[in-house]
């Protein structure tokens, strides 16, 4: 159920068409909730609770990278996506996939075009063959997106906020108004559209609750994400 939502599971047509079509400034330009003193206490709410996660998750996340190693491979996978401003980083993730995941998408997209629409509308496969058991595990439990607590750690992430995603994306999807409110705040671990169904929603769905987040920022929203989050994985909701 999303913080936003009339409903319990989607936006009304209405709510995604003011969310989308609203302007908003651009970063570092004009009034912002981002503008002011409140970077400095969303950072200091990032740093304090990264490292209160990673020293308590640290078994975990060792554990998960020696079962990764022993399937063959490194444990870490790095990807370039967009962040704050614009300024490319290195997103952190657990290896999900086989060691020749690219050459095995395209071998994949050709014997299956209809697989090929779904990613260019989605950036998803619902049944993606790079993907290794182990993988699949870390994904429906997003356990694959602890490495990013480091990205926090870097000033690269926060904790909360929209999921990071690759200039690609960003161009195809957001539009002016989400282009200007993704760039505005740094990418998050979690957000409002991993409370709200993830990859059950629309990208424009997606979208929207990204403005919505940028516009509504307060320290007490972000608790209450980083809350809803807990019952969000463990359900799986909208995992694939």
């Amino acid at each position: 159920m999303s913080i936003f939502s009339t409903r319990d599971d989607a936006w009304t047509p209405s709510q995604l068409d003011s969310a989308l079509t609203t302007p908003r400034p651009q970063p570092g330009v004009g009034a912002s909730r981002f503008t002011s003193v409140l970077p400095g206490l969303k950072r200091a709410f990032d740093l304090v609770g990264a490292v209160i996660l990673l020293l308590l998750l640290l078994p975990l996340l060792s554990l998960l990278a020696l079962a990764i190693r022993l399937e063959g491979g490194p444990a870490l996978y790095s990807h370039i996506r967009v962040g704050r401003n614009g300024k490319p980083f290195g997103c952190l993730k657990y290896r999900t996939m086989v060691p020749n995941a690219d050459q095995l998408l395209a071998s994949y997209f050709a014997a299956n075009p209809l697989a090929a629409i779904e990613w260019s509308t989605r950036r998803k496969l619902t049944c993606d063959p790079r993907v290794t058991r182990l993988g699949a595990l870390m994904r429906a439990t997003s356990l694959d997106e602890l490495p990013q607590l480091l990205n926090v750690l870097r000033g690269q992430m926060s904790l909360i906020g929209p999921r990071p995603v690759v200039q690609e994306e960003l161009d195809q999807h957001y539009g002016p108004a989400g282009r200007s409110a993704y760039l505005a705040v740094r990418p998050g671990i979690t957000g409002l559209w991993q409370i709200s169904g993830r990859s059950n929603t629309s990208y424009s769905e997606r979208v929207a609750l990204d403005i919505a987040y940028v516009k509504s920022w307060s320290l007490l929203l972000d608790v209450k994400i980083l809350v809803l989050t807990v019952p969000a994985v463990l359900v799986r909701r909208g995992a694939l």
